[in-house]
């Protein structure tokens, strides 16, 4: 049975996409992570100036908060768009949530180390910091996410 598409299969199949089918149909999965992945950059970027700069929280707690929401706008797109929702029963899913979860504490760990450094000891700006901590953790995520979390069943 061929594989149900999805709004961005229905998107890319459109004429005027046609010259780049091939190539999204190649990438599918590691663009779509870009664009979720840059998404959740800008809830976490977003959500961070807010703690941080508005609510006048310290940027390692504004962190905390701004991990929590991103975490949960990434594991909602990888699951539905990226990795196509490999988990299948309500065991499998709170097997794949905790996983996913796990590994997101664990490049929370990196950042706020990061942030820790660049802002605490290097007195860099806060957003600044952010911004180079968040590249480290998009990378680290997908791995994690792609060899860990999500890894196919078929």
């Amino acid at each position: 049975m061929p594989e149900k598409k999805d709004i961005f299969d229905r998107i890319m199949s459109l004429k005027c996409f046609k010259f780049i089918q091939p190539f999204y149909i190649k990438y599918k999965e590691i663009l779509l992570y870009l664009l979720f992945g840059g998404l959740t950059f800008v809830v976490s970027i977003g959500s961070f100036a807010l703690f941080e700069q508005v609510l006048k929280m310290s940027p390692l707690i504004a962190n905390i908060f701004s991990w929590i929401l991103a975490v949960a706008f990434a594991y909602i797109t990888n699951r539905i768009w990226v990795f196509k929702d490999v988990a299948h029963g309500a065991a499998g899913i709170i097997k794949e949530i905790f996983a996913f979860f796990a590994g997101r504490a664990a490049t929370l760990a990196l950042e706020e180390l990061i942030l820790y450094i660049g802002i605490t000891l290097m007195g860099f700006p806060s957003i600044a910091v952010k911004v180079v901590g968040q590249v480290v953790v998009i990378v680290s995520n997908y791995f994690i996410s792609k060899i860990i979390v999500f890894k196919s069943k078929k």
